[in-house]
């Protein structure tokens, strides 16, 4: 496997392509963006932010990174590499974006599963920490603070867009995917960690019926499920789960204490892998 550069960025404030010019990227009408010494480049300006830190905490991006790294939801990762390198051009670079990779778990493990094939990979995100965090962990790829509001890409430059347990912008995703490119979206799905949530809340809320509609732009591909069990020993590893999903903050302060009471948990992981092909023109 090669990780080649991504060459696809674009300047944030004018749309502009990018040029790397040492450490820092660079547009043709000047503005310049330093790359960090940890690797990453701060892509996301002031007027695009909602909060002057937003996306993930420190501690957040900690408790995932040491969750993910445990290999938990390996089984998540394998699928989403083996639909992202399916029906790829051979021989060819593929150009994948990660919007909103987190510490950069799903990435890395796309790129090891890449054998012999080249990749372009782009990982944004963004909260910084995350994005610290993934390029500390992986030299190779490009990494950005950025929005997926207003992605630093350039149209129709890309094979895959990956929106893993993210926000999802389709017309955002449709610019910069290539015509008959692909969105691989995964999402919880109603079983997803099921045990946990009875926990910490007195009812669960009624599961929504699922939408498989296309987005405007999009054709839907395929959609497959994945179930496994999950059984997770020790509670700093039932700490750091629990702080990686929304259910931190939804969970009342009786939930969270009896889930930090627990110190064996076995959960069902049940998530819906969605594949969008970009069509060749707007409908």
């Amino acid at each position: 496997m090669s990780v080649v550069p991504f060459q696809a960025l674009a300047c944030p404030l004018d749309a502009e392509p990018l040029r790397r010019e040492r450490s820092s990227w660079r547009c043709a009408s000047g503005h310049c963006f330093d790359i960090a010494a940890q690797g990453y480049a701060n892509l996301l300006p002031v007027q695009q932010k909602r909060s002057r830190d937003p996306g993930d905490s420190k501690e957040m991006v900690a408790a995932r990174r040491r969750f993910l790294n445990a290999g938990h939801y390996q089984p998540i990762a394998a699928a989403v590499s083996r639909l992202t390198l399916a029906e790829r051009t051979p021989g060819e670079p593929l150009s994948c974006l990660d919007a909103g990779c987190g510490e950069g778990y799903y990435l890395r493990q796309l790129a090891a599963a890449a054998d012999g094939e080249s990749l372009a990979v782009l990982g944004l995100d963004i909260s910084k920490w995350a994005v610290q965090s993934a390029a500390k962990q992986d030299k190779r790829a490009n990494w950005v603070v950025g929005s997926n509001a207003h992605l630093p890409v350039l149209p129709a430059t890309l094979d895959r867009v990956l929106c893993l347990f993210g926000f999802p912008v389709y017309a955002e995703f449709a610019r910069v995917l290539k015509p008959g490119g692909e969105l691989l979206q995964v999402d919880a799905g109603p079983d997803h960690l099921r045990e946990l949530r009875e926990i910490i809340y007195p009812v669960l809320k009624p599961e929504r019926p699922v939408d498989l509609r296309a987005p405007e732009g999009f054709a839907l591909a395929a959609t497959e499920t994945l179930r496994f069990p999950l059984r997770i020993d020790g509670a700093e590893p039932i700490a750091d789960l629990l702080a990686m999903t929304p259910h931190l903050y939804r969970a009342t302060a009786e939930g969270r204490a009896r889930a930090a009471a627990l110190t064996a948990l076995a959960m069902t992981v049940d998530v819906r892998l969605t594949r969008f092909r970009r069509l060749e023109r707007a409908e």
